[in-house]
């Protein structure tokens, strides 16, 4: 919400100091300062229905002091599903919008919930920032390095509370396996080993072929240079593209190394090496189907990733899980659950959820659990509670997925500043720490 609304839920006075670039016609740093009266109702916009999105509509409306006043989407199919499903809780259908920038001119909207395709997460959360307004932002944070570090400079730049999709943070029984296992229960981790398996099908060899008549493809590319449409490239399959996606790594990875991290209470590695490759189909997917991300940190901890979009065995009973190594056992966190055990396997401590969690649902796979995380999100935009998952946590989760890729597309270990965590001593690796833009779609602060 703008500064003033912001101040007065607080309980604080005073007026509103922000300094932003208009994003289009009709709006206005002035314009958008005009406050309409003490309200504390935080009204969102939900951008990128088809999937992830519809889901998150339905739980920000669910919320007391809430209300989702557009959804926002390229595919004008999904306004009549989500619009529905949006209204049957809330009472009042939302507004649509095909372009999130009008959505953003808005001074009515406190909040964009980004739930787009990878290449417009940074964009997107850029111009709502640049717009005064607060963001839920699905991971992956950027498409590239550069994005996550532009994002999180322009969350303090224009003093936005930005939130990342990294619900774990928010699932008490995670919060309650971290604590235990800063504190000691299996002594010093040191190694850490984190997964996703699923059996994704081929998307097999596409074709170009007119774009639908309900869809505006030029708005979905948006800030990527423009390709042709082709026939097995949406809703989903755009993750395997690397013009758009950012692979498994980044689709599901960012989640177990996210946890890996807070575990081990490390940020940036000296060293990163990935392998892989798309090896059981023969199809158009270009990122790989299989594939190992190692981490070597300063601190004398390592952790890896096992990706396996094809192969849907699961690893330790779990689809999707982080387990720890340490001096005196292991701590293995599965969805909601966390187990402990000593160096000889016997159980220390067992903590099992009721709530279900489907790792291998795209589009809600814990809804009862999310909803922590989006109130998360609420009370931060009041100020009653810290982010969960703030913008720059978010961005270095991330970061370590896309060291990977690279590692993965340049062939070698890359060797990394720990400060920074910028890659050191290659500029063909380094090469990829930006993207390219279609002109007029370039980011900047």
């Amino acid at each position: 919400m703008d500064r003033s609304r912001r101040e007065f839920i607080k309980g604080m006075s005073g007026g509103v100091a922000a300094a932003f670039a208009g994003i289009g016609p009709g709006f206005s740093a002035r314009g958008y300062a005009q406050v309409r009266g003490a309200n504390e109702r935080i009204r969102v916009a939900v951008m990128g229905l088809n999937g992830r999105g519809h889901s998150l509509a339905r739980t920000f409306a669910r919320q007391p002091g809430c209300r989702v006043a557009y959804i926002c989407d390229v595919d004008r199919r999904t306004f009549e599903r989500t619009g529905a499903a949006v209204a049957a809780i809330q009472g009042d259908p939302p507004k649509t919008a095909g372009d999130v920038r009008r959505v953003l001119e808005d001074r009515d909207v406190d909040a964009l919930v980004v739930a787009a395709p990878d290449h417009w997460h940074a964009p997107a959360a850029l111009l709502a920032c640049k717009a005064g307004k607060d963001v839920y932002l699905e991971k992956p944070v950027s498409h590239s390095p550069a994005e996550g570090e532009m994002l999180v400079a322009a969350a303090r730049t224009y003093g936005r509370t930005v939130q990342v999709g990294t619900q774990r943070r928010s699932w008490p029984n995670v919060i309650e396996a971290i604590k235990e296992l800063r504190a000691g229960i299996i002594g010093r981790p040191y190694f850490a080993k984190g997964w996703y398996t699923n059996n994704r099908k081929s998307i097999g060899v596409g074709a170009e072929t007119p774009v639908p008549d309900w869809l505006d493809f030029g708005l979905w590319q948006g800030p990527a240079p423009r390709r042709p449409f082709r026939d097995n490239l949406l809703h989903y399959n755009w993750h395997w593209f690397w013009h758009w996606g950012t692979g498994e790594a980044l689709n599901n990875g960012t989640h177990m190394l996210d946890l890996m991290r807070l575990g081990l209470g490390v940020e940036f590695p000296t060293r990163v090496a990935s392998s892989g490759g798309r090896f059981h189909f023969t199809d158009d997917w270009e990122t790989p189907d299989t594939q190992v991300i190692v981490l070597d940190y300063a601190e004398k901890v390592s952790m890896a990733w096992e990706g396996r979009s094809c192969s849907g065995r699961k690893i330790d009973g779990s689809g999707a899980g982080a387990l720890f190594h340490g001096e005196n056992g292991s701590l293995l966190i599965d969805g909601n659950t966390y187990l402990v055990q000593d160096l000889d396997e016997k159980v220390v401590r067992e903590v099992k959820s009721g709530a279900d969690v489907d790792p291998r649902n795209p589009a809600n796979p814990a809804d009862s659990l999310d909803v922590a995380h989006v109130r998360n999100f609420l009370d931060a935009i009041r100020g009653t509670a810290p982010l969960a998952a703030e913008i720059r946590e978010g961005h270095v989760s991330t970061l370590l997925c896309q060291l990977g890729n690279i590692a993965y597309r340049t062939g070698r270990s890359l060797v990394i500043d720990n400060k920074t965590g910028r890659i050191v001593g290659d500029p063909e690796a380094a090469g990829y720490w930006a993207r390219e833009y279609e002109k007029g779609w370039e980011m900047s602060l």
